[in-house]
């Protein structure tokens, strides 16, 4: 008959001696373990024990090896003029944008030029006179209002108290990008809303009931540009340019803008302070603030460098009129379209930049009055890129990247893929205009200054223009424009 095992007396399998050995062995290698790794955490080697690192075993202090001889390094001889600012081949990037330049579809009159960063003088500039720049007109005022205001500049939209009992008057400081309502995701730059606004307002409220006024009187003189075509406004290809406004004076309805945008801001206003048990009485009137009137609320803009970067990158029209009224009260402390070009010619000025040959008469380029020569558009993106203006900085980071980001996204696709990624320009347009300034790296590692525009092309022939800038740009994208070999050539 089998036997069967014992059993332990609680009914468990008797596991016997050697498997009580076998635990020990492994609770003590554990404890061990633990040891050392609390030893290593504690580091009580060198606190304890005096251990520590070796300090010969440095490799600075270590000897070589008696009757060791190593041959010298070998020294590599360059393949190329090592590439930096300004050293470009004027004959490469002639006959890389020469031929482009030469398109028919450009029109009658085309001016380019193209240098480094460092040197105001132009490596290569081909056609004469200014030019209608249309959008490229932002880069100016973008560095105007950064040179004259600071980077971290931001513009405040303020509640304060009447006159009389029960008054508020809506204070309008020129922030771009004010908004309606909180944004509901992400957002660059951050924008102020009157929503938030009403919050405060109605939390500091001793009344539920009020009377409210709007006092846009930052910015003075006409709403809209004389220099514009005279249905810009009223069909709604820009807005009225005032120092208060939601949405940038776009209509409520998302359709179209309105045709009094301060007026329009105040209602929105008005109903959210409803939503917070604070009831307007009446419509919501012109009135000025009292100086020294007690603030019930204010909410700012985002600085002026992320307001910059986003006016460039998506070609913001009313921002830039914002922007440039700005600099006119900085410069002459008028906040006008006239006061705002002034202001900027002389910031620019200012910053060395010779404009004697440039009529600015307005700050986003929507005038086809405007004219600017090619070199003071170069040397606005030069000075922006200087070590010496780091304030100015944000005009180059807002330049959209061709094929990626802002009015450059789906630009660069076809017949021109070498710029893509390497060139990052602002772009113009009107009828009849087509204009692209900015910087491009090439196959060398180059860093070139170039503005290229035309502004008598064919309005039949536009896209082939814009495609033909375009290529230009890309050519250089592609050259080895250092002199000598190309870099990285062997043989």
């Amino acid at each position: 008959m089998a036997q069967r095992e014992p059993r332990h007396p609680g009914g468990r399998a008797y596991a016997g001696p050697g498997a009580r050995s076998h635990w020990l062995a492994t609770l003590l290698v554990l404890v061990l373990v633990g040891s050392a790794v609390a030893a290593y955490r504690l580091d009580w080697g060198s606190r304890y024990l005096g251990w520590g690192a070796d300090p010969d075993t440095d490799p600075a202090a270590v000897a070589p090896p008696a009757g060791l001889t190593l041959p010298a390094l070998p020294v590599a001889e360059p393949v190329a003029v090592p590439a930096g600012p300004g050293a470009v081949d004027v004959a490469e990037v002639d006959a890389a944008i020469r031929g482009g330049l030469g398109d028919k579809d450009l029109g009658r009159h085309v001016v380019a030029t193209v240098g480094g960063l460092s040197n105001d003088r132009a490596v290569v500039s081909l056609g004469t006179g200014p030019v209608v720049p249309a959008s490229i007109t932002k880069l100016l005022t973008a560095t105007a209002a950064l040179s004259v205001l600071g980077p971290e500049a931001t513009f405040a939209t303020r509640v304060v108290a009447g006159q009389r009992p029960r008054d508020v008057v809506l204070v309008g400081g020129g922030d771009p990008f004010l908004a309606s309502e909180p944004a509901t995701g992400s957002t660059y730059p951050g924008r102020a809303d009157v929503v938030t606004l009403a919050e405060q307002v109605a939390g500091r409220l001793t009344t539920r009931k009020v009377r409210l006024a709007y006092d846009a009187s930052l910015f003075t003189g006409p709403a809209d540009n004389p220099a514009w075509e005279p249905d810009y406004v009223p069909d709604g290809v820009v807005s009225p340019i005032t120092s208060l406004w939601v949405d940038e004076g776009r209509s409520p309805t998302g359709y179209g803008r309105v045709a009094d945008p301060a007026l329009t801001a105040a209602r929105v206003f008005a109903d959210a302070l409803a939503a917070e048990g604070v009831r307007v009485v009446g419509t919501p009137r012109p009135g000025a603030a009292a100086d020294g009137a007690s603030e019930l609320g204010s909410v700012r803009s985002a600085p002026l460098a992320e307001i910059v970067q986003r006016v460039l990158d998506v070609s913001d029209n009313e921002a830039a009129e914002v922007l440039a009224h700005h600099v006119g009260l900085a410069v002459s402390g008028v906040g006008s379209f006239q006061a705002g070009a002034a202001g900027v010619l002389r910031a620019l000025s200012d910053l060395g930049i010779d404009v004697s040959g440039d009529r600015v008469l307005d700050g986003s380029g929507l005038s086809r009055r405007n004219r600017v020569t090619a070199s003071t558009v170069r040397r606005v993106l030069q000075v922006a890129s200087s070590p010496g203006h780091p304030d100015l900085r944000p005009v180059v980071e807002g330049l959209p990247v061709a094929g990626f980001t802002g009015s450059l996204t789906y630009r660069f696709d076809r017949g021109a893929p070498e710029g893509r990624g390497r060139v990052r320009a602002k772009t113009g347009t009107l009828t009849g205009v087509h204009s692209l300034a900015g910087l491009v790296t090439d196959l060398d590692g180059n860093v070139m200054s170039f503005v290229v525009a035309a502004d008598r092309v064919r309005p039949a022939k536009a896209l082939a223009a814009r495609a033909a800038l375009d290529e230009v740009a890309a050519a250089l994208a592609a050259c080895h424009c250092s002199p000598g070999p190309p870099v990285g050539a062997t043989g």
